[in-house]
């Protein structure tokens, strides 16, 4: 496919300059791009690249200024970023919008179903009284069990399992060998030391425009069940318990593992590798720094970092204190040579 300068500039709402005519079919990074090709400048540390790129059309800020001509079109924006994923974003849904229609071998229950313009793969598995809606795509090797529901315009990549009575919004992206649904972690210790297992009849519920990473596994409530509000993003393989409750807007990084029951607030942000203990709160808008281990509810817009995690700021400080140690403690010495000293003279 072949976009002009004109058209991206509708699309992303920006500014030519040079030829309005000139055309791209495909994207580069701006350091390896080619004729033909779109790219874009957010970073300053990618400047010197402007100059020297072949790529054809690129996207910059809008108070982006030119230290030398440069041979590409340029198209300035309010966020040279941001209208780049918009571009991205387009693209793939015009490249997904081709794919219609059901491959064979497949299953379908008679009880299923779906709506206008969708595709489901070969080798897949959709289960009784399953609901589909219009433009979903569910590619090959999935399994939709019973009584599930798939809003509009959903991607259910290749390999994802949705176990039955999960529901799904519209706009919700499900990554590579993502397991929805599965059996919660719930064990009873019996007075023998063994332990007898908690039946776990509850759901997920995901709701709209939510993006879900490859191999993330979000477990169904014991009862009731596992929300996960709008505009959430699930990085990869991360683990969510039965009862959890995750804000909207909030986004979580890779392995991080959230126990059962937490109620994380919205737009929280979480790094990657992160250890949540079950049955705490974190507020509104909360951070929690990479490999932080989360043993206390935190308050909303609090900050904090370390296992067990305490305030960012605090722990900035004693980082700071920690490396000065050295010398502190050669001045300690030196004083106590001193009083040593000042000791001997007066006897």
């Amino acid at each position: 496919m072949t976009f002009p300068a004109s058209q991206i500039a509708l699309i992303v709402n920006g500014k030519i300059e040079g030829d309005a005519a000139v055309a791209v079919t495909s994207f580069g990074k701006i350091e390896e791009a080619q004729t033909g090709q779109l790219s874009f400048l957010a970073n300053p540390k990618y400047e010197e690249y402007l100059y020297t790129t072949k790529a054809s059309i690129i996207i910059i800020n809008n108070g982006f200024e030119l230290k030398q001509p440069v041979k590409a079109t340029l198209i300035r924006v309010a966020d040279a970023y941001t209208a780049f994923a918009l571009l991205l974003a387009k693209y793939q849904e015009i490249m997904e919008q081709q794919l219609s229609g059901i491959q064979q071998p497949s299953y379908i229950a008679k009880t299923a179903l779906y709506g206008q313009n969708i595709f489901i793969g070969a080798f897949s598995y959709v289960g009784e009284n399953v609901k589909i809606g219009n433009n979903s795509k569910i590619f090959p090797n999935s399994y939709i069990g019973d009584d599930v529901s798939i809003g509009d315009s959903c991607i259910i990549h290749p390999g994802v399992k949705i176990y039955r009575h999960c529901r799904l919004g519209n706009h919700v992206t499900i990554h590579a060998g993502t397991v929805i649904g599965s059996d919660g972690f719930g064990f009873a210790p019996q007075a023998d030391g063994s332990f007898k297992k908690v039946p776990q009849i509850g759901n997920v519920v995901i709701e709209d425009n939510v993006e879900i990473g490859a191999n993330t596994t979000i477990d169904r409530a014991t009862i009731g069940s596992t929300l996960i509000r709008s505009g959430v993003k699930l990085d990869n393989l991360i683990q969510i318990a039965h009862n959890v409750e995750i804000g909207k807007s909030t986004v979580i990084a890779a392995q991080t593992g959230v126990s059962g029951s937490t109620k994380i607030g919205n737009g929280v942000m979480i790094g990657g590798q992160v250890g949540i203990v079950g049955h705490i709160q974190i507020g509104d808008g909360a951070k929690i720094n990479a490999q932080s281990g989360v043993s206390k509810s935190l308050g909303p817009g609090k900050a904090v970092t370390g296992s067990p995690a305490y305030d960012y700021t605090a722990a900035l400080r004693s980082q700071a204190l920690s490396r000065k140690l050295p010398d502190l403690e050669k001045r300690i010495k030196e004083l106590e040579a001193l009083v040593k000293q000042l000791i001997s003279e007066k006897v």
